[in-house]
């Protein structure tokens, strides 16, 4: 079909509200196929894809070593029975997410899993170094497996998370997600257990709070730092039964905002303090996004609970909930026969098998570490872009890089944002528009891109900024 007539479809047979449509046909594409860092559409046209589809693709569109696992399997064993019978590659990638998560952290630091923050016990005694999964099929069901694991481990139901910050859209995730456009429609049918602090920046990592300091009557005020945002905490740690601390290590959707490197440590030692669980949303940072295998390694803070998805399986619905062996068996009874968190899908056998290929090609391929080095060049290259009449500001990590747009009044140019997304999309590169206000361009290509496609992306951006007169 051509793109016209599956968009009418769309319009005649999907929800509304799920497809944005421009009216004059310049949003979106029909995507065709995907091959590597390129995508195609219905009529055929080529595009270089920066956003790894929401950054699932981490090790290229149709990896031929993931595509040959799924293909495999699903000739072997399409489907299992979830929580009854088990497959052996279920089994495999739970040992898996151990080994490159908590076992890898504990000999890193030389010391078992039980050694964090200021040593002090949260609960049951740390006599693991491994740690347990529980599978899930989405991004947010592993949040609310996660905040399940909370309240049955503590006996709390509260949670601290951050303004700005995005978990899913789950019932239960969207009592942590901050942003009101997706919450406040279902308040009415939600706990509302979750309680929001300031999400800090890192210094200078924004120029709002130059242009605030100049123009004080600016809408939004400048952002707080880690100070500010730890009196926060304690003010709810000291009048609150509070379980965890829900946190993204870069704040994606909120518009790729980085905090100080001081904040994940921060966020360690206050749940220490309090016999809390620190609880990372790596679903969008883990597997070499931001330059390490999972972003929390870039200031070596272990958590007790982390969520992982996206660029798990490269392309299959499947997420996780992984934790610390001690933490998931003081929270979780032994099955009876009943499991009290299931799924139908739950561990998914061409998920699996597409996992631990993704996995094994992230390794083989060095991804992580080319994203370290190709993540220094991109976020160069965007500091040094100028924009005329706006105020530009470049901030990332690895390959996760946000350009935020705002005009000389310090206001957000959403507008300005759009047009050069859509323009870079009409000259074939595919970008998406990040931040409560959508004025943040945000970058999270396929590892595998190449530093001249990185160039070529460079030289159209500052194209389409400056055509504009953005």
């Amino acid at each position: 079909m051509t793109t016209r007539q599956t968009l009418a479809l769309l319009q005649r047979h999907e929800s509304r509200n799920v497809t944005f449509i421009e009216p004059d046909g310049s949003w979106p594409v029909v995507w065709q196929r995907a091959r590597g860092v390129h995508v195609w559409d219905a009529e055929g046209k080529k595009y270089l894809d920066l956003t790894a589809a929401f950054g699932v693709a981490a090790a290229g569109h149709a990896n031929p070593r993931v595509v040959r696992a799924g293909q495999q399997q699903m000739a072997l064993l399409l489907h299992a029975m979830g929580d009854v019978h088990p497959h052996a590659l279920k089994a495999r990638l739970a040992r898996e997410l151990s080994r490159i998560t908590f076992e890898r952290w504990a000999e890193k630091r030389g010391t078992g899993s039980a050694e964090r923050g200021n040593g002090k016990p949260a609960h049951a005694p740390r006599t693991t170094h491994h740690a347990k999964t529980i599978f899930c099929n989405s991004g947010f069901e592993a949040v609310e497996a996660a905040l399940k694991t909370v309240l049955l481990a503590t006996g709390r139901r509260g949670v601290i998370a951050f303004e700005g910050g995005y978990h899913g859209l789950g019932h239960g995730a969207l009592n942590a997600t901050h942003r009101e456009h997706f919450r406040g429609p279902f308040r009415a049918q939600l706990g509302e257990f979750g309680r929001f602090v300031p999400f800090p920046f890192s210094s200078g990592s924004s120029r709002r709070e130059e242009a605030h300091s100049k123009n004080p009557k600016l809408s939004e005020p400048p952002h707080v730092g880690c100070s500010e945002t730890e009196q926060a905490i304690r003010r709810i740690f000291r009048r609150e039964k509070i379980g965890a601390i829900l946190v993204e290590p870069v704040q994606a959707r909120g518009g790729i905002n980085m905090p100080p490197p001081e904040f994940l440590p921060l966020l360690r030692k206050l749940c220490d303090e309090h016999g809390a669980l620190l609880i990372l949303d790596e679903i969008y940072t883990g597997f070499g996004r931001t330059g390490k295998w999972f972003a929390c390694e870039h200031t070596q803070t272990t958590p007790d609970l982390i969520c992982l998805g996206k660029a798990l399986t490269g392309g299959f619905p499947l997420s996780a909930c992984v934790g610390r062996a001690d933490v998931m068996d003081a929270a979780w009874p032994a099955s009876t026969g009943e499991a009290i968190h299931t799924s139908t899908f739950l561990g998914h056998p061409v998920g699996c098998a597409m996992a631990l290929a993704q996995i094994a090609e992230i390794k083989a391929g060095k991804l992580v570490e080319r994203s370290a080095g190709l993540g220094r060049n991109l976020l160069n290259a965007l500091e040094n872009i100028h924009v005329p009449r706006t105020t530009p500001h470049a901030r990332g990590l690895g390959l996760m890089a946000g350009l935020e747009l705002r005009r000389p009044d310090g206001s957000p140019a959403t507008a300005e944002s759009l047009r050069v997304i859509k323009e870079m999309l009409h000259q074939g590169f595919i970008l998406l528009p990040e931040g409560e206000h959508a004025n943040v361009i945000s970058f999270t290509p396929p590892l595998t891109i190449s530093e001249a496609q990185l160039r070529r992306t460079m030289r159209a951006l500052e194209g389409a900024l400056t055509a504009g007169q953005v």
